[in-house]
């Protein structure tokens, strides 16, 4: 019985571990937008913005930094 105890015990760590490690994979992974000029970039709401840089787009923030 311990035995099976131990390896429930396993079994949600690994999950526990997988559910973590596929969140912080998701927050950390950045969908690279590819285009040609501004045009092609989604459109943001006020007071960001986005760009055409290197072919790819990237969020621009008006105002100070």
């Amino acid at each position: 019985m311990q035995r099976r105890t131990n390896m429930t015990q396993t079994l949600i760590f690994i999950y526990a571990l997988f559910i973590v490690v596929s969140l912080f994979l998701v927050v950390t992974c950045e969908a690279r937008i590819p285009c040609v000029s501004r045009n092609d970039c989604p459109k943001r709401p006020y007071p960001l913005f986005m760009k055409c840089i290197d072919n790819f787009c990237e969020i621009w923030k008006i105002g100070k930094e």
